[in-house]
């Protein structure tokens, strides 16, 4: 028998980080904006179907800013944490342009246990 001290399933071959994730582009850190600040403790993420809608959804309309977005986006999330079970899921709909989309915001450990939040489309992953 062979000794394995990493458990009856061996070492982690490949993990992917969420450091390396917004490195990559796969997440977008929403962190340093300043209403983001005001509403969440957290680190807190998008994915970038996300942040392409959001995009998209200020060239559409030019009254629609980044703030005024995260706000709305931040808004909604909470109104329905309010009302959710102890769920690490909160699903909520959200104007972005002239669309109603369906989000998630997603709050479990990052690369470390410390809880992070993740906002992407609700059915991304």
């Amino acid at each position: 028998m062979i000794a394995n001290d990493n458990g009856p399933f061996g070492g982690v071959i490949y993990s992917y980080t969420r450091k390396q994730a917004i490195n990559d582009g796969v997440l977008v850190d929403l962190s340093n904006y300043e209403v983001v600040k005001q509403h969440w403790k957290l680190p807190i993420a998008c994915t970038d179907t996300l942040w392409q809608t959001i995009e998209a959804a200020m060239r559409q309309d030019d009254s629609q800013d980044i703030s005024g977005i995260l706000h709305d986006i931040s808004t909604m999330a909470k109104l329905q944490i309010r009302g959710a079970d102890t769920s690490d899921v909160v699903l909520f709909d959200v104007k972005l342009g002239k669309e109603t989309h369906k989000l998630k915001l997603h709050m479990g450990p990052g690369d470390t246990p410390d809880q992070v939040l993740t906002l992407m489309f609700s059915d991304e992953d």
